[in-house]
Formats: C-alpha cells, sequence, structure tokens
C-alpha cells in the first residue's frame, strides 16, 4: 500500500502487486487494475488550481494601531519584488471586533505604495510621494520598457467627486524620480485632464490607452512621450458607449478590450476606436487580464470569481468566493503573475493582498498564465 499525502488529506493507492483478483461471497471478484485518479475528499474547489499563502504579506513595522487600506493595485515585477498600491491605511480594529469593508472606513494617506519581497517583507516605501495619491487605482509596469517604470494611477478622492487629483505618474523604478505627470491636478474633459482615470494598456512601441471613466465615458489613446492623440467614446449603452470604464487590455492582434463596468459587458475596438464586438452578461468586471497564451481573464467585482475566457469570449473556467478568509475574494480590483506562476490579488472590498501558490500537481490550463510580451513593431 502507498500513502500519498494531497494537500492535508491521505490518499490510498493500490500499487500492481495488490490488484490480484479476491474472492467475496460471490465467488471470484476482479479487481480493477486500471489505475484510476484519486481525488482528495470534500472541499468546493474555492481556490482553484491555487493554494493560498498564509499571512502574506507580512503585518508592516512600525504601524501600531493602523493597519492595511483598500488594496487598489499589485503588480509583480519578479518572484521577489511585489509593488503594493493601498487608499492610505486605516486604523486597526479592537481585538475581537468585526471586520469593516475597506472601501468605507475614513484612511490616512500615508504608505500608498509598499514594496514587498517574495515572502511578504517590506522591502521598500515610497513615503516621498504620499501626498500624490488620492485613491490610488492601478499600479504598473509596461511589459515592453526594458527601465521598467512605474506607473501610478490616481482616481480622485471618490468615485463621482470631482476633487483629488485625477492624474496618471510615471516613476523611476527605484520610486526616486517622477518623470512624467498626465492630468493638471483637476477633473475635466479635454486633452490635458482626467476625470476618474482607471487603467492603462501599451502597444509594443510604448503607444498607451488610459480608460477615462468613473466620470468621463472614454478611452484616451497616448504617444509613448504622453503626447494627446484621439479618444473614443460617450455616455450610454451602445457600441463604443460607456458606463464606468474600469480596466483595459490589449491582445496580439492590437484588439482593445475595455470593461465597460456598469453595463455589464466588455466591449472591443480595434487600436483607433473602431468598435468590433461585445461580451455581455458578465456582472462586474472590475479587472482585465490578456495572458500571452492568449486569454483574456476577468475579475468580476460582483460575483468575486475569477475567470477565464477564449479570445472569442467562450468563459472556459472560474473558480472563487465571496469572504475574508485566507483564499477567499472581495472585490479583486487587480491581478498579477511572477515568473514562476504565482498568482497576486489586490483586494479594495477586504483591504489587502493575498499570493496564491500553483497546487502540486495542478491543471496548468487552470493557471493564470504569464502577461502577453511580445516583439516591438511598429505603430499601424
Amino acid at each position: 500500500m502507498n500513502l500519498r499525502i494531497w494537500g492535508g488529506a491521505v490518499a490510498l493507492g493500490l500499487t500492481a502487486a495488490m490488484c490480484a483478483p479476491a474472492p467475496d461471497q460471490q465467488g471470484q471478484v476482479e479487481v480493477e487494475k486500471s489505475s484510476a485518479e484519486v481525488h482528495e475528499k470534500g472541499g468546493e474547489d474555492l481556490t482553484g488550481p491555487y493554494e493560498v499563502v498564509e499571512d502574506w504579506p507580512q503585518p508592516l513595522p512600525d504601524h501600531e494601531g493602523w493597519t492595511w487600506g483598500s488594496t487598489a493595485g499589485i503588480f509583480a515585477e519578479t518572484p521577489d519584488k511585489i509593488f503594493i498600491l493601498q487608499r492610505g491605511e486605516l486604523p486597526a480594529l479592537p481585538p475581537g471586533t468585526s471586520q469593516r469593508a475597506a472601501t468605507t472606513a475614513e484612511p490616512r494617506w500615508e504608505h500608498c505604495v509598499l514594496v514587498v519581497d517574495g515572502n511578504g517583507k517590506l522591502i521598500d516605501t515610497w513615503t516621498q510621494h504620499d501626498e500624490l495619491f488620492y485613491r490610488g487605482h492601478k499600479i504598473l509596469i509596461s511589459p515592453y520598457d526594458p527601465d521598467k517604470h512605474v506607473w501610478i494611477i490616481s482616481a480622485g478622492l471618490a468615485p463621482a467627486s470631482t476633487e483629488g487629483n485625477h492624474q496618471i505618474f510615471k516613476f523611476t523604478n527605484d520610486g526616486k524620480e517622477l518623470v512624467m505627470t498626465l492630468g493638471e491636478g483637476s477633473a475635466g474633459n479635454d486633452e490635458s485632464h482626467f476625470s476618474g482615470p482607471t487603467d492603462i494598456a501599451w502597444l509594443p512601441d510604448g503607444t498607451f490607452f488610459v480608460t477615462d471613466g468613473y466620470i468621463n465615458t472614454r478611452v484616451v489613446k497616448f504617444s509613448k512621450d504622453g503626447e494627446y492623440l484621439m479618444e473614443w467614446g460617450e455616455p450610454g449603452t451602445g457600441p463604443g458607449e460607456f458606463n464606468l470604464l474600469h480596466g483595459i487590455a490589449i491582445d496580439d492582434q492590437r484588439r482593445v478590450y475595455v470593461s465597460d463596468r456598469s453595463n455589464r459587458r466588455v466591449q472591443i475596438f480595434d487600436e483607433n476606436g473602431k468598435y468590433l464586438d461585445e461580451w455581455p452578461n458578465l456582472r462586474s468586471p472590475f479587472h482585465l487580464y490578456v495572458t500571452a497564451d492568449q486569454h483574456l481573464w476577468v475579475a468580476d467585482g460582483a460575483t468575486h470569481r475569477i475567470l477565464k475566457y477564449d479570445l472569442n469570449g467562450k468563459l472556459l473556467d472560474s473558480w472563487g468566493t465571496s469572504g475574508r478568509f485566507p483564499g477567499a475574494l472581495g472585490g479583486v480590483h487587480q491581478i498579477s503573475v511572477d515568473q514562476d506562476g504565482n498568482l497576486y490579488l489586490a483586494e479594495v472590498n477586504n483591504g489587502r493582498a493575498q499570493k496564491f501558490r500553483p497546487r502540486p500537481g495542478a491543471d496548468h490550463g487552470r493557471l493564470v498564465g504569464q502577461p502577453l510580451r511580445f516583439a516591438a513593431t511598429s505603430s499601424n
């Protein structure tokens, strides 16, 4: 008899030598000689092909009385360098107090950008830039940038507020230098202003697209140097019309996927804004992520599930459940994957970041793939 321990459960496997015929009351019974897959008993597949890394990241040092705020962004540059963007810190709750929704509490605007290693240990903070960020929305690095500049979107103080800065910042990788600022620090709807920007996606030549979507309803296209090129979109429910643009991604055919969140759909365009298609009947697509193997992954903020689609819009897989326990999800706002296949999720509702590692023997087709990277080409 072989003992196999999978995820803490003991499975009993029969060796070939033990698969000989055995008698019972009816006579000889043929024992199945083929090797059948043995599954762990019970369970609900809550974390899909992953297991959660508990107690990650580690508690923040020297933050007595304060804890993680609403966590809007996460980006794994490497397995040992992970950027986390939070909307300030929240007062720690007394022991035994029910955990609140992180999005409804009043933060202090400190320690908005944190960098941790693979074990979740804090290795850097960008406290020198805290005053720049009002309701940080995403933290990103272009896959085509050899210098790995860090881009941070500040959407404004509230989803429908004209207050705050409504800006996008581009920093050197170490955070020591701010090299580009887009937006004038106030809400607007022209070539130099945003009103609630939410996400960025790049073409290989550095051209990039911004979803300007909490108050405005447009996608704005910029040159690699931040020069305004064009825009498309207006309020409504028809093709090319939007109600809260929340995420954006680009496939290897240069098709632009836009999360039209409050219209409960994903719309697809060419790089010049021509409407191509839409995928309806999503509940609340928070984040879009195109992988190198040509799938679109969606974090749904209403169902609290991670969804896998082919690029024709067919749902292939999903997992996740709402909750605050380790491995449950609460408003996944950004997805990132490192080179070792570890998955990182930022949760605005729960106010935390989580790390998931692939289960031993996991079906690789169910794992969230690496980000799309392809050779730089000239813009069409």
